[in-house]
């Protein structure tokens, strides 16, 4: 997922049931994301108008993958409010996934399984072929001005 300032997707839907104060059910997953931030994406494109890198196929994002849980925690943080993640157990959770596909809830196998795996991508091959060895924002730095922003607009 790109995400920055103005960002219009699924971080926000996030953001918007978090900002609620609404508590995070699904604690007991320790899923793991990797996000690139529009300030990555935008360093790594300037760098290859400048050098010459061999064709191919190339994962961006950046360095650190983030769960889920601490992407509540990094929103909550930049509101300035206390992260509400409960750990339901995962056979409640799956339990009620299964009730949801057969009485059509919001929560059903497939949603679930969205929300709580891993989505994880490695950035080593651009970053090698540039030249370089980390990405010049870390995840959380990027979340966090992405986060500020979302504010930033309500308040506007």
């Amino acid at each position: 997922m790109i995400h920055g300032p103005g960002n219009k997707g699924n971080l926000n839907l996030l953001y918007n049931i978090v900002s609620k104060g609404i508590p995070w059910p699904l604690g007991a997953f320790e899923n793991r994301r990797t996000f690139t931030s529009i300030d990555n994406l935008c360093y790594i494109i300037n760098n290859l108008l400048i050098k010459d890198v061999k064709t191919g196929i190339y994962n961006m994002n950046d360095d650190e993958a983030i769960s889920t849980n601490e992407l509540i925690e990094i929103i909550c943080t930049a509101l300035g409010k206390k992260a509400h993640i409960w750990k339901t157990p995962k056979g409640l959770v799956y339990l009620l996934a299964r009730i949801g596909d057969i009485i059509h809830l919001p929560l059903n196998t497939e949603r679930l399984k969205k929300l709580t795996e891993n989505y994880i991508a490695s950035n080593k091959k651009i970053k090698d072929e540039l030249g370089i060895s980390k990405m010049p924002v870390r995840a959380k730095d990027g979340l966090n001005k992405t986060i500020l922003s979302f504010s930033k607009e309500k308040n506007q």
